[in-house]
């Protein structure tokens, strides 16, 4: 898998949890760690006994009685007992919300994420894309969609992954013990760029994680950059966008209401600026060959600076 090219908190140290969800997964991978070790040394002692053993060690492992044991049993037992083990480490990260759970909706498509934060009912009262906030020392319950194809959850230092199955919602708990920012990628080949669909969960205290979210919910304030929005209205991008507070309502693309105080483009690729801005919009496949954004090379320099401009003034 190939890191996010400019996303912040990636290549994540996926031995250093961050949160207790994901404490028992990095127990769970020493545990394996660990017997991978101890099985392979058990096989190369043995492998070296039936070689260049005494006779009598020869006769045993290579009799009935030991390959039975050792190549059935012993196999059958441990593999039986880390099964166990690891189903009752993660059984409790996939249950369903209860009452009073944050929750947060966040759907797999080719190649971002459309992410979506829900009231107590479950209905949606903010939207945003390829990146989630929440706040530090509470567990979040992500349900998990996808719009398209099988895509994957993962951020590494705050739990395990999980699959986003089209037609089907699974769940998985997150919480963060710290502030700060931690990278995930889509972690289920999905074709095309799949390698650079990533995001970045962001984790707040709790006061600054209630102002981000009071900030999220107003709509766009009015532009004092209208050539921009000439441009983005006469090359269509409303169709596909919405901005919240003006005409453009579309739903296909990601929600660009705040797009411009978003820490990276194109699903984690780019540091989000208005030269990287500019250079998405006038040609998004050059960058992330396959993805769904047309490019426009009919947008002369100035409207570029214009449009790139005014979308980041969008914070």
């Amino acid at each position: 898998m190939t890191a996010a090219r400019g996303q912040e908190g990636w290549p994540p140290p996926a031995l250093d949890p961050a949160g207790p969800m994901a404490g028992p997964l990095n127990t769970l991978s020493w545990v394996l760690i660990a017997m991978v070790v101890v099985v392979t040394l058990v096989v190369l002692v043995s492998l070296w006994l039936a070689l260049f053993g005494p006779r009598k060690w020869r006769k045993t492992l290579g009799g009935e009685r030991m390959i039975l044991v050792a190549g059935f049993a012993f196999p059958a037992v441990v593999l039986t007992g880390l099964l166990i083990y690891g189903l009752t480490t993660t059984r409790q990260l996939s249950a369903a919300p209860q009452p009073g759970e944050m929750r947060i909706r966040v759907t797999g498509e080719m190649w971002w994420w459309r992410v979506a934060y829900l009231d107590d009912q479950g209905n949606e009262v903010l939207q945003d894309a390829n990146e989630v906030h929440i706040p530090v020392g509470r567990p979040v319950v992500f349900e998990l969609d996808s719009a398209d194809v099988i895509h994957s959850f993962w951020v590494p230092r705050l739990g395990g992954k999980m699959d986003m199955i089209p037609g089907r919602r699974n769940y998985l708990r997150l919480q963060a013990d710290e502030a700060g920012a931690f990278g995930g990628q889509c972690a289920e080949y999905c074709g095309g760029p799949h390698a650079l669909m990533g995001l970045v969960v962001v984790a707040h205290e709790p006061a600054e994680f209630e102002a981000w979210r009071a900030r999220a919910a107003q709509p766009a304030a009015p532009t004092a950059l209208p050539s921009g929005a000439a441009v983005f209205d006469r090359a269509g991008c409303g169709a596909c966008h919405t901005v919240r507070g003006t005409t453009f309502n579309g739903m296909a693309g990601p929600d660009l209401t705040h797009v411009g105080s978003r820490r990276t483009l194109g699903a984690g690729i780019l540091p989000n600026n208005q030269g990287t801005m500019a250079g998405w919009i006038s040609d998004s496949q050059a960058i992330k060959p396959g993805n769904r954004m047309p490019a426009y090379p009919v947008l002369t320099g100035q409207e570029l600076r214009d449009v790139s401009a005014y979308l980041e003034s969008l914070k």
